[in-house]
């Protein structure tokens, strides 16, 4: 009974982490072929809709799901935000996100319901179909965060080389809204993540907004604290009439100087953190090479030696 137990844990966690590493690492890629490609220039302005492809009898049937779950305004608000934050703008976002959701919640159900023969005690029971369908319910949830953290770390790692290439493009002439849609352009391969933002920004001023709310709105899709400094910066000196290109120089350069520093904060703590390791998992080992022959010798020859003298 207990091998049997054991056995069915160690298949659920190891499920578990294969489809944690399928939908964070293979999975999204698809999903965004399905749902909607982000904008890659704001010329092409289809990226907005989904594609016209086959879809697979999974992500139909998780649709399906998805548009029968009753979602409340708040909750639907507070979700497409998430996913556009993590990179997912397309109307059918949402109901894939609660189809997976209520789907990943019955697999967990189902799983907790064979294992609860394997357990004896009713409370135990109770716990795991409990704990598997809660697990199941807000998987999707840990995903988009780590999906919206590791975009959030991308588009800070590209955004001081955007800025060198806006403070270029405007000092070669440019208007701060032709510069966006250049750096929007050219960045279209390298960074990605930036380039689809400033694509938006372009695509909602030519779509009659305002330079400031346009702005705006790329701070709150991000969420990342960097983009919100660079968009006060440039609506700080859009407001006053200074400098735009000398302002984001000074901008990058300060990035710039903050990531090495981040960089060398890094590195000094280093040294802190590696002594427990040491102490708990290195040490024991030299411990037991260096000593280990030592000690056998002792047990083996002067232990015997003294009961023989007592």
């Amino acid at each position: 009974m207990d091998i049997a137990l054991a056995v069915g844990f160690f298949v659920l966690l190891a499920g578990l982490i294969g489809a944690w590493g399928y939908l964070s690492y293979i999975k999204p890629a698809r999903i965004r072929q399905r749902l909607g490609d982000t904008i890659a220039e704001p010329e092409h302005q289809t990226a907005l809709a989904p594609p016209n492809g086959p879809r697979t009898v999974v992500v139909t049937m998780v649709h399906r799901i998805g548009e029968k779950v009753p979602i409340s305004p708040q909750d639907t608000k507070l979700a497409r935000r998430y996913l556009i934050s993590a990179g997912y703008r397309s109307d059918t976002a949402i109901r894939a996100y609660y189809g997976f959701k209520v789907l990943l919640m019955a697999i967990g159900f189902a799983a907790s319901i064979l294992l609860r023969g394997y357990v004896s005690n009713p409370v135990g029971g109770i716990v795991i179909i409990a704990g598997m369908t809660a697990a199941g319910f807000f998987l999707p949830n840990f995903i988009v965060e780590r999906l919206i953290t590791r975009r959030q770390e991308r588009i800070r790692l590209s955004l001081p080389d955007a800025l060198d290439l806006l403070v270029v493009c405007m000092e070669a002439g440019l208007g701060l809204d032709q510069a966006i849609t250049a750096v929007a352009r050219e960045l279209r391969d390298t960074h990605p993540d930036i380039s689809d933002e400033f694509g938006l920004v372009t695509l909602e001023m030519r779509h009659g907004k305002r330079r400031m709310e346009a702005l705006k709105n790329l701070a709150d899709r991000t969420g990342e604290p960097e983009t919100r400094k660079l968009v006060a910066t440039m609506i700080q000196a859009d407001r006053f009439g200074t400098g735009v290109a000398e302002a984001l120089r000074t901008h990058s350069d300060f990035m710039r100087v903050r990531r090495r520093q981040e960089a060398e904060e890094r590195a000094a703590k280093v040294g802190v953190k590696l002594v427990f390791p040491i102490f708990f998992f290195i040490l024991p080992a030299m411990m037991i090479v260096a000593a280990g022959p030592g000690v056998l010798a002792l047990f083996k020859h002067l232990f015997p030696m003294m009961r023989n003298s007592g």
